[in-house]
């Protein structure tokens, strides 16, 4: 929260010196009519450009050569006549008595902090970008601090205006400046230009492509023989840069060089990139205080235990006058409909991957297939499936949702492969009546699938059933294929999960636990295996480090097998079903977890997270329900009392 006022800016008035400076603004208006002079610079470049506000009387600059801020004058610029603000090139007559008046109450006040005087610089470099200009000199001149430092000041006025000959011997004067004595270029010799500055460059650049826009073609031939190639610097770059020669005209060229062309906008981003090189001491890094205010809201947004809507990075979005707060209200922890159409205990339910349809299986025999209103996210029956004599314990969608397979329990020899479109079975594969097939995945064509059990078969077959390829001896817990095609993760009575290359036919050890890994699912980027571990609950490894992560408490989890998943947005939470009854939900962060929800009255079986919802989740039981999540009805009339909701920090 964004502290009130200090109180002693009642002492901090600055004595007589504002109204002599509003007078002094005064006459800079009027002088604005003058054919020599701009309101507030030589050039509209100068206005947008220049940040230097040094306090001239405090650093014993002469008037003259500034404005009462320390902005440079328009002499800087190659011109005589007058001051930054077009007055005279003498004080104005209440200026030095302002000054004067205000230098000596600045004795009287304690030094600032080097904090305090940072909190100074951000609100002057955020105000001077709202264009008030007369509110930053005030507020340098009263506080005797500068936005930056007068050489660099200097750098940016010559940059805005396209003089780049002086820009180039600012550099020169901001040598000692820099983060590394070699970030210049000063001879043909270039130590690690991989690692040096490119400001001389970046200069360069900008001056042959300027002259390019303006018909100068041998101007910036000579500026690409006779500056860039002897920098010996970005060969590449170069290359591409005297192709931009045979452009037709102007359009062809920013087109071809993706540049805005010349003037502010061009300049403005050369700028940002050039003072990535200077201390910020020297030059504030662009726009710093809405990058900080950015990070705060997204760190507030991160340490949030219910945040489950996509990230907005535009300030805009949020209020600065208040903490981040989401209300459990907003989050799927409440039944929205229970669906009772299954007969008997409910095995499995799974989202398809564009989340407009929810599959549920049985040990009623049936697949019933769910259609998700898109607007009230209620659930009514598209079709049935039937004739799954074992029963389905699982099932899989195609990775565009055409097809679905089902598999059985233990004793169950045989596959569904289902078209969902027209509710025809394509294929009903059984390779032997000794087979288990209890699980399957499908390889990320959508060509080919693999299905495996724990009697000892491990098949890829095509979506005729035709087998591909088998692995032989590997009694088979859980399947999923990796985004690459090739791996295939297999959980087996090992207690272990290890990858299948079913190309060159090499496989090596991933996970390995202490019990039985009863299922498993795998995030869509690939990293983080969640597994469900017999006795032990629920575990987060890294696939990649092959690390475990982290334990979820809570859960009860005996020898049933229980399906978790990930899901919300970016997937940042983790749910399981439980032998207590209940659906646990975690912050993928926090061990701990963030809901309890009750409502089935024997073991729930699978959880599953709508994947284009994040607001929607699905859980099946024994109990023979399917329940669906969703936040608090009648959210809006609850937003009052969800305000007053804390999202506390994770204990990780």
């Amino acid at each position: 929260t964004l502290a009130s006022a200090s109180s002693s800016s009642d002492s901090d008035t600055g004595g007589a010196s504002p109204p002599p400076r509003k007078k002094h603004r005064a006459s800079a208006a009027e002088g604005a009519g003058d054919s020599s002079m701009q309101a507030n610079g030589a050039g509209q470049g100068q206005e947008t450009g220049d940040l230097s506000c040094l306090n001239s009387a405090q650093n014993g600059e002469s008037s003259s050569a500034g404005h009462s801020n320390g902005l440079l004058s328009s002499t800087d610029n190659g011109n005589s006549g007058g001051t930054s603000n077009g007055a005279s090139t003498g004080p104005g007559p209440g200026s030095m008595a302002g000054s004067t008046s205000s230098n000596s109450e600045l004795k009287k006040k304690k030094r600032l902090t080097q904090a305090e005087e940072d909190v100074i610089r951000l609100i002057g470099q955020h105000l001077h970008g709202l264009g008030l200009n007369q509110t930053v000199d005030l507020l340098m001149q009263e506080s005797g601090c500068r936005l930056e430092h007068p050489s660099a000041s200097k750098f940016r006025n010559h940059v805005m205006e396209g003089e780049w000959d002086k820009a180039e011997n600012d550099l020169n004067e901001l040598r000692a400046l820099m983060h590394s004595p070699n970030a210049i270029v000063v001879s043909s010799l270039w130590p690690k230009p991989e690692t040096n500055c490119r400001m001389k460059f970046l200069l360069l650049q900008q001056k042959y492509l300027e002259y390019l826009e303006d018909g100068k073609v041998l101007e910036a031939l000579q500026v690409l023989r006779g500056e860039l190639t002897p920098l010996k610097y970005n060969t590449d770059r170069i290359h591409v840069l005297s192709g931009y020669l045979m452009c037709s005209h102007a359009e062809d060229l920013r087109a071809k060089a993706e540049w805005e062309g010349k003037g502010t906008a061009s300049r403005s981003r050369l700028l940002d990139k050039l003072q990535t090189y200077l201390p910020p001491s020297v030059m504030l890094p662009p726009r710093r205080l809405q990058t900080l205010l950015r990070q705060a809201v997204e760190l507030q947004r991160d340490r949030c235990l219910y945040h489950n809507t996509k990230l907005d990075n535009s300030l805009d979005s949020v209020s600065l006058l208040l903490d981040h707060v989401c209300s459990r209200k907003q989050f799927p922890c409440y039944t929205q409909q229970i669906l009772t159409e299954h007969c008997n205990e409910v095995w499995f339910c799974k989202f398809s991957n564009d989340g407009t349809k929810l599959a549920t299986g049985s040990k009623d025999t049936t697949v019933i297939i769910w259609q998700v209103d898109p607007e009230s996210h209620q659930l009514k029956i598209l079709r049935t499936l039937e004739g799954h004599a074992y029963g389905v314990s699982y099932l899989a969608w195609s990775p565009d949702d055409t097809y679905l397979i089902a598999c059985g329990p233990d004793d169950c020899s045989e596959l569904w492969l289902w078209n969902v479109q027209t509710g025809e079975l394509r294929t009903k594969m059984s390779q032997s009546h000794e087979d288990s097939l209890t699980s399957v995945a499908w390889n990320p064509d959508g060509k080919r699938f693999v299905t495996g059990g724990q009697r000892g078969q491990f098949y890829q077959c095509d979506l005729d059933g035709n087998l591909l390829d088998s692995w032989e001896g590997v009694r088979v817990q859980c399947l999923w294929c990796l985004g690459d095609g090739r791996t295939v993760l297999a959980s087996d009575t090992h207690q272990r999960i290890r990858g299948y290359n079913f190309e060159d036919l090499t496989d090596r050890n991933i996970v390995q636990e202490d019990h039985p890994i009863m299922s498993f699912t795998v995030s869509k980027n690939g990293r983080l295996a969640l597994l469900n571990v017999a006795t032990q609950g629920v575990h987060l490894w890294d696939l990649q480090d092959r690390v475990l992560v982290r334990k979820y408490q809570g859960v009860t989890q005996g020898f049933y097998t229980i399906h978790s998943c990930f899901g919300g947005h970016n997937e940042d939470f983790i749910a399981s079903g439980s032998e207590d009854h209940k659906v646990y939900i975690w912050h993928r962060r926090g061990e701990l977890p963030i809901a309890e929800l009750t409502g089935h009255t024997r073991t729930v079986n699978c959880v599953s997270w709508n994947p284009a919802i994040p607001g929607l989740m699905a859980s099946a039981s024994d109990d023979g329900t399917v329940r669906i999540w969703g936040p608090a009805p009648f959210l809006e009339s609850q937003e009052a009392d969800g305000l007053n909701e804390n999202c506390s920090n994770m204990d990780s």
